[in-house]
């Protein structure tokens, strides 16, 4: 019998069982206790001997009443303190929510939207700069050296110029009948028309000679022994160098001296 969460063994004259038949209730009292524990019951707590409590039929029926009214109420349902009984309404239980995750509309949740929502807007300002900038700076530099590949064929004309009034020495210009000087003239003149043409367009030439050698904007091609200027000094261009912008367009051909003092 099974009673209040107890399994209850029925009452039995110690003295009258026979030795067999004390062991065989004994054992199915261990088979019955290894049941209980397995539908988690208290273990029965039953000696095989005489006992006062369980000789008297009266005591014994009294005690199995007062644990069947524990165990049931009027109404046939379990009494059960853990379980209350429910009055016909379904009680839902609300979610467990963590605490670093605040309620849906809390005042803790709406101050974490606005910190995030503030967060990217930042960092799409700061994108927007930064677009702002590099397009800015591409515009510019579209101007500047945009036409880098034209000048760099120009230079090839004026080159030829500069040629052309190299020819002619400077004694054979002084005594020149007026027909070669108006055509040196014109050549000079057309040379300085294109310098001016290249020069509004961000490109210049520069004349090294004199001054010291500069890898950025010369390039050496070869030496001459002078005593007289420092050594690494430009003593001959033999072309001309360009720049455009803060750029290097062309760099300058030069001789420089070595053998004098450093």
């Amino acid at each position: 019998m099974i009673a209040a969460g107890r399994v209850l063994a029925p009452p039995f004259d110690g003295f009258s069982t026979p030795g067999p038949a004390r062991r065989q209730a004994g054992g199915t009292i261990a088979r019955v206790n290894r049941m209980a524990a397995a539908l988690d019951f208290h273990p029965v707590k039953h000696d095989i001997g005489p006992s006062t409590r369980d000789t008297d039929p009266d005591q014994s029926s009294k005690r199995l009443s007062r644990e069947g009214s524990v165990m049931t109420d009027p109404n046939g349902q379990k009494d059960n303190p853990a379980n209350p009984a429910q009055g016909g309404e379904t009680v839902v239980s609300k979610p467990y929510i963590m605490p670093d995750e605040p309620e849906e509309g809390s005042v803790e949740a709406l101050a974490r939207e606005a910190a995030e929502m503030r967060d990217k807007m930042l960092r799409t300002l700061a994108e927007m700069e930064n677009l702002r900038k590099r397009t800015a700076k591409e515009v510019a530099d579209a101007r500047a050296y945009g036409i880098t590949g034209f000048a760099r064929d120009v230079l090839d004309i004026a080159d030829n110029l500069q040629r052309a009034l190299d020819a002619v020495p400077a004694e054979t210009r002084e005594s020149a009948d007026p027909m070669l000087k108006a055509l040196i003239e014109g050549v000079e003149l057309t040379e300085r028309s294109l310098l001016n043409a290249l020069e509004k367009n961000g490109v210049k030439k520069f004349d090294p000679s004199g001054g010291k050698f500069d890898p950025n904007f010369q390039q050496a091609m070869y030496e001459v022994p002078d005593a007289s200027v420092p050594a690494g000094t430009v003593v001959q261009v033999i072309q001309a160098g360009y720049t455009i912008g803060d750029r290097v367009l062309r760099p300058a051909l030069v001789a420089v001296a070595k053998g004098g003092p450093k």
